[in-house]
């Protein structure tokens, strides 16, 4: 779990990112704090590796913070999350290294987006020793190719969770599997993976079947159908 606090004088901001928050499996709330000398103490005792941080608060600001983090040398990641527009907090918030910056007002799926694609990233960070530049630009740099055209994923799925899905169909291709056996390969709900199997239906990567049993619902189950990698290489680079 992503040990998370949120730093947000605001109340009803700050009650929003937390029910935000919940709805993202893979983070854990430590603690919700109005003010910088309220959080710190926490930081400094407890390990925490993300704060979902606001600029301007009642005493010390966000950058006062973050400058202590950096000082410190605290290995903890931080998303801004703020009113703060112009050019300079922005080149300011980048140069401290921050992972995320987001504007308010937001809708959910833009703090969904950036929680998601923080947690894919530190999860493959954690799995590979090494990591290609290819796998550099595409996951955690989110380089695209400029000269070519850009597809784009349906709504709701992530390039990251699609190179995972991919890799286990690799593994997966001389056999027939269910939803529930991938997805749980993969890590991630039977509903998202579904999701995920119609898309790779849709660009004729994979051919279901339904299976009736004699009791019960019926299985869909799954087989590769076509592993060209020019199929899927426009949609994950």
């Amino acid at each position: 779990m992503i040990k998370t606090i949120i730093v947000e004088d605001d109340p009803m901001v700050a009650e929003f990112n937390r029910r935000y928050l919940e709805k993202i499996d893979g983070f854990e709330l430590v603690g919700m704090f109005s003010t910088v000398e309220k959080a710190f103490p926490i930081i400094e005792k407890q390990p925490i590796d993300l704060i979902l941080l606001d600029i301007y608060m009642p005493g010390e600001n966000g950058w006062s913070l973050l400058s202590k983090i950096r000082t410190l040398g605290k290995g903890i990641d931080v998303i801004l999350i703020t009113a703060a527009c112009d050019n300079q907090s922005i080149k300011k918030g980048l140069r401290y290294g921050v992972v995320d910056y987001l504007i308010k007002p937001f809708e959910f799926d833009r703090f969904q987006a950036a929680l998601t694609s923080y947690k894919e990233g530190q999860s493959f960070l954690n799995e590979h020793e090494k990591i290609s530049q290819s796998e550099l630009d595409q996951i955690l740099l989110h380089k695209d190719q400029r000269n070519e055209k850009v597809y784009h994923l349906p709504k709701g799925l992530t390039k990251n969770t699609l190179i995972n899905v991919w890799r286990k169909l690799v593994e997966f291709q001389y056999c027939e599997f269910s939803t529930e056996e991938i997805a749980h390969e993969v890590g991630i709900s039977r509903v998202s993976m579904r999701k995920y199997l119609n898309f790779l239906t849709d660009i004729h990567i994979v051919e279901t079947d339904v299976v009736y049993g004699t009791i019960g619902r019926p299985i869909y189950m799954h087989r590769v159908a076509n592993l060209d990698h020019k199929l899927i290489k426009k949609y994950i680079e």
